[in-house]
């Protein structure tokens, strides 16, 4: 694990004419077509809920696929259009990538109105310092899904998959949801969820006391210990049946959700 550098964007206390000083966290939404549900809950926190809001950290998984931003279809430019109108209105908005979405680049970042952030990154949230990631590093017991983020982040394999034509990455994008829906099945729930000691370890090394996260699909906030203190580790919940937030004021912290229709 690399060491930390505090990011540059620091939290400031201060919220602008707009927006009160509120900070909220989203993850696995896992945006696609087929899901019409989803897209319109999520358009509409965006329109009622995150314009209120100072920041907007989403910790990956924003889209069940991506395959490059050459994608040019209607629908991905209406998200971009509803994010950068969010932007638009004052609230900042910050990205993580997700093990769905990890090839999404600078130029949808930059129509969307979005900051990327490393896959592990360190800010400083109304005075304490927090660890922010989408959360699969943690998932060191799934061997086989370790193994195939550490071949899919390679600079090699990015290059020839994004030479590919889009009709092919499409077809590949396809077919990797079926099998990971299929391997997905026949693992363990611990398998696939984080391994404690790692959560430990990260919060260590970043001098920590308070990690979020999404990837798990399991909204909890959890107590434990780390630098011999005591510490939180919150996870966002997903998308699939409600829509999903951590809101964060200077004051309080709270996992909400709302139905998606």
């Amino acid at each position: 694990m690399n060491q930390p550098s505090l990011n540059s964007q620091l939290l400031s206390n201060q919220p602008s004419s707009n927006q009160q000083q509120v900070t909220y966290f989203i993850a696995d939404l896992h945006l696609a077509q087929n899901r019409p549900d989803i897209t319109a809950c999520f358009l509409r926190f965006l329109k009622e809920e995150a314009v209120k809001a100072q920041y907007l950290y989403i910790l990956g998984d924003l889209f069940e696929a991506w395959i490059g931003d050459d994608d040019d279809s209607a629908y991905l430019a209406t998200i971009a259009k509803a994010l950068s109108t969010l932007s638009d209105f004052g609230t900042k908005i910050y990205y993580i990538h997700g093990n769905r979405d990890f090839l999404l680049g600078k130029r949808f970042a930059e129509i969307s109105a979005m900051t990327l952030l490393p896959e592990i990154d360190l800010i400083d949230l109304y005075g304490q310092k927090v660890v922010i990631m989408h959360g699969d590093t943690l998932c060191t017991r799934d061997i086989a899904y370790q193994k195939f983020r550490k071949k899919s982040r390679s600079w090699w394999w990015q290059t020839i998959i994004k030479s590919l034509p889009l009709f092919i990455r499409k077809k590949m994008a396809a077919d990797y949801r079926k099998r990971s829906t299929a391997a997905t099945a026949t693992k363990s729930q611990d398998i696939m969820d984080v391994t404690p000691a790692e959560v430990v370890k990260c919060l260590e090394t970043y001098n920590s006391q308070l990690l979020i996260h999404g990837h798990t699909h399991r909204p909890a906030i959890h107590e434990l210990t780390a630098n011999d203190k005591a510490a939180k580790r919150i996870v966002l919940g997903d998308w699939y049946d409600q829509g999903a937030w951590l809101k964060v004021t200077p004051t309080s912290t709270e996992l909400m959700n709302t139905p998606l229709t």
